[in-house]
């Protein structure tokens, strides 16, 4: 028992519920090699579906223990990394309760995709300022990727470099973003996986996925308030530059995220459904099918309200449709 009286991180796994039988079919009808998750998941508006303990704030590492045991999850988010890299520590505590080999998809540190801080607070006298350590492969191999080395290896599956939207002097020309990528991703261990999420639509270029094909790394297809939806980055033809691929359906295109998150609290059932972004993702399911790559499609509470009903959805359309 830990100190508080509270069991500790599997004290209680016997006493947890089967998984509902209607979930494990509906998760036996999805193809192997697409592996859906959400963006992050310490949600309490997700109780009685995802899980069925009582938790006292995040208790991250906890919840992901149960979180596994969802029949439509293979796969989670590590979001929070984007704010600060994980010690080893907390690592070790992720690995610890996750099966083996279960594959995360970990956000990089803001601290190396960001051209200019923004007025966080926890910038400091840095907000506003230019990045020093814009696309510094060095930082990352240093601060983010030696700890999941160590500690996370197993459980690895991809690195999102996240580039928030630049702007005015700050947005480069294709040609000249195109190199400056290249370029860091060359610089990568090629141990690992890797991939790019843009926020500047002005980027989604030929020259762009060049230098994604060149190096491996995965287009993350995102749906994003400034962002064109998934099925018109389908369209494009280099969107598949890699051995897998990555999408992340976060908002309603044209919706800002403050606004998501005041019309979808506590996230404990879908809100609006978006029939676009759900078809785009079985289109995006069905190339990946087509390819024979994995498909790792994390899907965040803002983008109708309850990230598992958004899954569930999917898993029950797919099944429609095939």
């Amino acid at each position: 028992m830990s100190p508080r009286g509270q069991p500790s991180l599997f004290d209680d796994r016997g006493a947890l519920p089967p998984p509902p039988p209607e979930l494990v079919e509906l998760a036996r009808g999805l193809p192997p090699t697409i592996r859906f998750g959400t963006s992050t998941w310490t949600y309490d508006g997700w109780a009685g579906d995802v899980y069925h303990r009582d938790y006292h704030g995040p208790q991250p590492a906890r919840r992901l223990e149960e979180y596994t045991r969802y029949p439509l999850f293979g796969t989670v988010g590590i979001d929070s990394a984007f704010y600060e890299p994980p010690s080893e520590e907390t690592l070790r505590a992720y690995a610890k309760a996750l099966p083996p080999a279960f594959p995360c998809v970990s956000k990089v540190w803001d601290r190396i995709t960001a051209r200019r801080f923004n007025q966080d607070h926890r910038w400091g006298e840095l907000a506003g300022k230019l990045n020093p350590d814009f696309l510094s492969a060095d930082l990352f191999k240093d601060a983010v990727l030696l700890p999941y080395a160590r500690a996370f290896r197993d459980h690895a599956a991809c690195f999102v470099f996240e580039f928030q939207a630049m702007r005015g002097r700050d947005l480069p020309e294709v040609g000249v973003w195109a190199q400056q990528l290249d370029a860091f991703l060359r610089q990568l261990p090629g141990d690992f996986r890797y991939g790019v999420e843009l926020r500047n639509p002005e980027l989604l270029h030929e020259l762009h996925g060049e230098a994604l094909r060149r190096n491996g790394a995965a287009h993350v297809f995102n749906s994003w308030a400034e962002m064109p939806p998934i099925g018109a980055q389908l369209d494009l033809p280099w969107t598949f530059p890699a051995g897998f691929t990555v999408a992340r359906a976060l908002l309603k295109p044209g919706r800002p995220y403050a606004d998501a998150v005041r019309l979808f609290e506590p996230y404990d059932r879908i809100r609006e459904p978006q029939p676009e972004l759900r078809h785009d993702l079985l289109r995006l399911m069905a190339e990946a099918v087509r390819r024979r790559i994995e498909a790792l499609i994390v899907v965040n509470n803002r983008a109708e309200g309850n990230a598992p009903g958004t899954i569930r959805a999917l898993a029950e359309m797919w099944r429609a449709t095939t």
